[in-house]
């Protein structure tokens, strides 16, 4: 007789437990309406109602996020902030302030909050925020920093500990630093070590893009809005949403774009040129410049508005003459680089090469090292590469000491002709009160052409002097 075989269910996989949040508020209405929120998200909520509650449920169980009111009775939210910060685990804490606390919602970002969210709380952007925070990757998971930002001299390990920091944030960035610092390279580290990673990362140079197009080309524009404009076109802060954009040399904008640009962070929307309504945008800012942007708020040239949203937190960018320890290993991965990129054998810098690198001063910074070296390999008729191969020229600080006389060339044609180009362009740019795009015009080159060529030549605007341009 044959057997009926019973076919024997397969053990169903276990379910990962949902993500546990504390929410901590003293208000009944609001701990329910977070409540039933995150639930409905598909995660474990506990709520209480102090300071004191929050830390003994921190100390029974494991949390993936935390999101606390700023005024409790037993203290102020901020406590709790600093508390969770201190602790050793992953733990992003949100803070729920009350409508127009700008000053609250920076002091919570400043001591190591991961985002904030206004009364009354708008439940999208809750849930944005609980998303991001949840998609944090652990510190342990961060992104190797590979080629990015190498060194061991003090500055720049303290800059990538200051980045790793800030990629666990949702605070703006304010980068500060000399041209060819690396401060883009910064921004995208931030981003690539953050919980926008796998969102995009647009850089915008505020100072390559001519006045009549910025609002088209920050918000976008609907079809008919102008002549030309034969679709719809999204902006840079459409095209970041969910994402970081990078506002590159954010002291090139305009006073009538600074109101423009304030009022889109403010309300986190932005109108289309020719639409009739607002669309919500969810972009993290970073902004940069090679100017003080302290003093050019005093001089009337910067709001201060715009400037205390975009400098939440400051990150300084060390030029390479502070690290001239790291110039040998830097300049052997560049020159890797450019081998591999021009599949030829790598060459090596002779010794006192090396040491010509390390004396001077690099006004143009990683930048000018770069164009130096790729200049060096073109150049050089030997396997290794020679002081006269690097065709250093003498430049000055900024406190008009001369280079060390050890890479003077004061005899070679590229310097005579850098001087030469050197007093042509501060000649204009004296004429016209540094208005950059003035003084191109008069040079006959283009603005960009002439950026990189003050850059090259390490021409620097005088603080609070005349329009940029």
């Amino acid at each position: 007789m044959k057997r009926e075989r019973r076919s024997v269910p397969r053990a169903a996989k276990p379910q990962a437990a949902p993500a546990r949040v504390l929410v901590v508020d003293d208000e009944p209405d609001i701990r329910e309406l977070l409540e039933l929120t995150l639930a409905k998200m598909g995660l474990a909520v506990d709520a209480v109602d102090s300071i004191a509650q929050a830390k003994a449920r921190l100390r029974e169980a494991r949390y993936e996020l935390c999101l606390t009111d700023m005024r409790l009775p037993d203290g102020e939210g901020l406590e709790l902030v600093r508390y969770i910060s201190a602790l050793p685990r992953d733990l992003p804490v949100a803070v729920i302030t009350a409508y127009g606390s700008a000053e609250n919602a920076v002091a919570a970002l400043k001591a190591g909050a991961f985002d904030y969210v206004a009364k009354p709380v708008g439940l999208e952007q809750l849930r944005a925020l609980v998303r991001s925070a949840l998609a944090l990757p652990l510190r342990e998971e961060s992104p190797a920093w590979g080629e990015a930002l190498l060194g061991e001299s003090a500055p720049l390990r303290a800059v990538r500990e200051t980045i790793g920091k800030l990629a666990r944030t949702q605070a703006p960035v304010y980068i500060y630093g000399e041209s060819g610092s690396g401060k883009e390279l910064a921004a995208r580290l931030i981003h690539s070590g953050g919980a926008r990673r796998e969102h995009p990362f647009v850089a915008v140079n505020c100072g390559a893009i001519p006045e009549a197009l910025m609002e088209s080309e920050f918000f976008g524009y609907r079809k008919g809005a102008f002549t030309g404009a034969h679709e719809d076109r999204v902006g840079f802060f459409q095209a970041a949403n969910g994402g970081t954009l990078f506002l590159d040399e954010v002291a090139e904008l305009p006073l009538a774009m600074q109101v423009k640009l304030l009022r889109a962070i403010q309300e986190k929307r932005v109108r289309r040129v020719g639409a009739t309504q607002e669309e919500a945008v969810d972009v993290r800012l970073i902004s940069a410049t090679h100017q003080d942007l302290a003093a050019l708020v005093e001089a009337g040239r910067f709001r201060r508005d715009l400037f205390y949203r975009l400098n939440v937190i400051e990150l300084n960018m060390p030029p390479l003459r502070e690290c001239r320890e790291d110039i040998p290993l830097i300049a052997e991965r560049i020159l890797e680089r450019l081998a591999r990129q021009n599949s030829i054998e790598p060459r090596r810098l002779a010794p006192e090469a090396l040491e010509a690198l390390q004396a001077y001063d690099f006004p143009g910074n990683v930048r000018e090292l770069e164009n130096i070296l790729e200049r060096a390999l073109a150049l050089s008729p030997g396997e290794r590469i020679e002081v006269a191969d690097l065709r250093l020229h003498p430049l000055r600080g900024e406190d008009g000491a001369a280079a060390p006389e050890g890479v003077l060339r004061e005899g070679s044609l590229l310097a005579h002709l850098d001087r030469i180009e050197r007093e042509a362009i501060v000649a204009a740019l004296l004429r016209t009160g540094f208005n950059r795009t003035a003084a191109a015009k008069l040079l006959g080159i283009t603005f960009r052409s002439l950026r990189y060529r003050m850059q090259r030549l390490g021409i620097r605007e005088p603080a609070g002097d005349g329009p940029a341009g």
